[in-house]
């Protein structure tokens, strides 16, 4: 028994031919033809196994086909099944158009009618449908229409809110940024209802197409710093963006500087008190991370604790923090100087226990010095790469057993142990991991520094580091500011912190338009007496 093949209409291979040409050269727009575009979607998308393509039928007009493209792993299931495939499917039955539905009209009435989504994108564009496509939406394809509906279905996995762990505080909100850029974005509206609020959203990658987003307050923020700050980040080339700190070293006025000039933060309540003072944020999608600027070196040892404590008491512990960032940075220098080059500067019984600790050790001071420091380094950063419950553990016990072994063994004096000891527990108070680290790195300078030419070569490098951080600039402020430029009205809140009510102004050195956070109390309480809102 011979078989004999359906004839092929015309109209059938004239829509194989456009199918197979669409596909060797793909148009930067879709065609109309449903199974063409969504055939050229597919291909575009490398027939990934977690891209679901999904043609059916519309229950209203004469049998029209359309098509659903969509991420698996990037999508609320939930909101496709409900919001799309249930109106188009069966829900378009019930409903009674005026006009009888054609390949013309079907695009237009599905868009007003049928889909019960609130946020959707009419597009023609290919590159526009695969980015969203990435994204988290969902492309509908009508037969017929050479559009397409991008509606927003996002609904990937994501962790909560929980608090940070670089910037504890005692007294504070216990809320940070998570890895998400809506949530994040959440966070900063709920503290911060300000319609002057601005959030310009970009997208930066030419593979990742990480969208990043730049917040300022309007009406406080310099519009020259936000253009500047705006341009260097439309100007980023780059292949894919994974953190905020390929952002950082990307729009740093000086990459050679072991002094970070943007300042990163996991905290909603230091982002907006930033943004109140006439800063900008940026917010980069997949990373905890926010970054603020333009930074200068005085936020880099302040803390957001020390604006929800009384003045007194911020005013102390950062005059402690500083304390502790210089021993970290000029502690063993000092220590060096002192011991090979000064021993007449020491009390007399001090200089003879510091010999005879030392009689017993092979090695000169420096090279003392220099073994126990990389040695704390190197714990500490085992530390930080080890499990959780397993990291303070062995940084503890490897300190003390390491430390008490070198003494017993002759190798180091217990003099510079104790040294050591008081210099990492120094790097430690600084609030800002990136500020720390550059102390750490220019300890070693010094104390070379020192072992060559005592305390004149740690003078030359203390000038040295003051001439550099002077001459940088975060987007053309002034890093030292407000000391150098000086500025008085900047000295309330850089080393002290006075109370609220004599800083009504904001920071001048970032050139904000409005420069005033509260009105200028009349006859301002000094002391005793009641205070300025119940005298007004």
């Amino acid at each position: 028994m011979t078989q004999t093949k359906r004839p092929i209409k015309v109209e059938e291979l004239t829509a194989q031919k456009r199918k197979e040409k669409a596909l060797k050269n793909p148009p930067p727009e879709l065609t109309g033809d449903l199974h063409t575009d969504l055939a050229l979607i597919d291909k575009l998308l490398h027939y990934s196994s977690d891209i679901i393509v999904r043609e059916f039928t519309l229950s209203a007009g004469d049998g029209l086909g359309a098509g659903l493209v969509y991420a698996d792993a990037l999508v609320d299931k939930k909101v496709i099944d409900q919001d799309i495939m249930q109106p188009l499917m069966h829900l378009a039955r019930l409903s009674k158009p005026h006009h009888p539905l054609t390949k013309g009209n079907t695009f237009k009435y599905v868009e007003e009618h049928l889909l019960t989504i609130g946020e959707i994108t009419i597009t023609s564009q290919i590159d526009t449908i695969l980015a969203g496509i990435l994204y988290g939406d969902t492309a509908l394809f009508i037969d017929g229409s050479p559009s397409a509906i991008l509606a927003n279905t996002k609904g990937w996995s994501m962790r909560a809110p929980s608090e940070p762990n670089v910037e504890a505080v005692v007294r504070g909100p216990r809320e940070g940024f998570t890895e998400t850029l809506i949530v994040n974005l959440g966070l900063i509206r709920r503290r911060l209802k300000d319609p002057d609020l601005a959030v310009e959203i970009m997208e930066i990658g030419q593979r990742s197409k990480t969208s990043i987003s730049l917040l300022y307050v309007a009406d406080i923020a310099s519009p020259e710093l936000i253009a500047k700050l705006r341009r260097r980040l439309e100007n980023i080339s780059i292949d894919g963006i994974v953190d905020s700190g390929y952002i950082e070293q990307l729009i740093e006025d000086s990459t050679i500087s072991p002094f970070p000039q943007i300042l990163s933060t996991e905290r909603p309540d230091k982002v907006v008190a930033n943004l109140l003072e006439g800063r900008a944020a940026i917010l980069v999608d997949g990373t905890p991370f926010a970054l603020i600027a333009p930074a200068v070196w005085a936020q880099f040892f302040h803390s957001p604790e020390d604006y929800y404590e009384r003045s007194h008491i911020a005013t102390f512990i950062r005059l402690i923090r500083l304390l502790a960032m210089t021993f970290s940075l000029t502690l063993p220098a000092i220590y060096i100087a002192f011991t090979s080059f000064h021993p007449e500067m020491l009390p007399a019984t001090l200089a003879l226990a510091i010999a005879a600790a030392r009689s017993r050790v092979p090695f000169s001071l420096f090279l003392e010095a220099l073994i126990m420091e990389t040695m704390v380094e190197i714990l500490r950063e085992a530390s930080v790469r080890l499990p959780g419950p397993i990291g303070p553990t062995i940084g503890i016990v490897g300190g003390l057993v390491l430390g008490d072994a070198a003494v017993r063994a002759g190798i180091v004096s217990p003099l510079t142990v104790i040294v050591v000891a008081i210099t990492a527990i120094g790097s430690f108070a600084s609030p800002s991991y990136s500020g720390a680290i550059s102390f750490r790195i220019l300890r070693y300078p010094l104390m070379f520094l020192a072992a060559t030419f005592g305390f004149y070569g740690i003078i030359v490098g203390l000038i040295l580091i003051i001439i550099h951080v002077a001459s940088l600039e975060s987007l053309g402020v002034p890093y030292l500011a407000p000391y150098a430029p000086f500025h008085l009205e900047g000295q309330k809140d850089a080393i002290l912190r006075l109370p609220w009510r004599y800083c009504w102004k904001r920071p001048l050195e970032v050139g904000p338009q409005d420069t005033e956070r509260m009105p200028k109390p009349r006859g301002q309480n000094r002391g005793g007496g009641k205070p300025d809102y119940e005298e007004r």
